[in-house]
């Protein structure tokens, strides 16, 4: 009988993990076996090496930061203003290894150093403006004004994390539902 082998996902996942907490560097393998609990022979069972299990985490975060989050929205439907109701809710309760926030900022960190990577996010970053746009147009016949919301909704949910500031009685939940308000009127 064998050895029940970690599955390639958990690699990836930690990779991820480790990615968002550390940047790229923080992603080595002996670190990844030894929080995965396992010997780090497995990994090479499905990657080459450390260089294919990073092209892989960043599919994984390609596919799960853009793709899955539009058939997610587009799934239930809808007219344009409660797809992109959808799509905020999405964005806001994101907090896995491929979707949340500090993978996020890793990889756009990570972008600023790695050409390849800053490739990545350029195609990810305008598939997401894309959609934006197009649930946008549908009620905002105005071009700029389309183009000037994408930018507020990119700007809001990327900047968002970067802002301490209070905001005096409003908790941060309620402005960004004013936010979302203005951004949908």
């Amino acid at each position: 009988m064998g050895v029940a082998r970690t599955p390639r996902g958990k690699w990836i996942e930690e990779g991820l993990r480790a990615l968002a907490s550390g940047g790229p560097e923080a992603v080595r393998i002996e670190a990844l076996a030894q929080a995965l609990g396992v010997s780090k022979g497995g990994f090479y069972g499905y990657f080459r090496n450390r260089d294919a299990l990073l092209g892989e985490m960043l599919d994984a975060w390609e596919r799960a930061a853009a793709e899955a989050v539009i058939e997610e929205v587009e799934r239930e439907g809808g007219e344009p203003r409660a797809k992109l109701e959808r799509l905020f809710a999405i964005a806001a309760a994101a907090d896995g290894p491929t979707t949340g926030v500090a993978a996020e900022l890793a990889i756009r960190d990570w972008a600023r150093r790695d050409e390849s990577v800053a490739g990545r996010l350029r195609r990810v970053d305008n598939r997401r403006m894309d959609y934006l746009r197009s649930l946008f147009s549908a009620f905002c016949p105005d071009e700029d004004e389309v183009e000037v919301r994408c930018m507020f909704v990119f700007s809001v949910r990327i900047g968002e994390y970067f802002i301490a500031a209070d905001h005096g009685t409003r908790s941060r939940a309620e402005v960004m539902r004013l936010v979302q308000d203005r951004l949908l009127s």
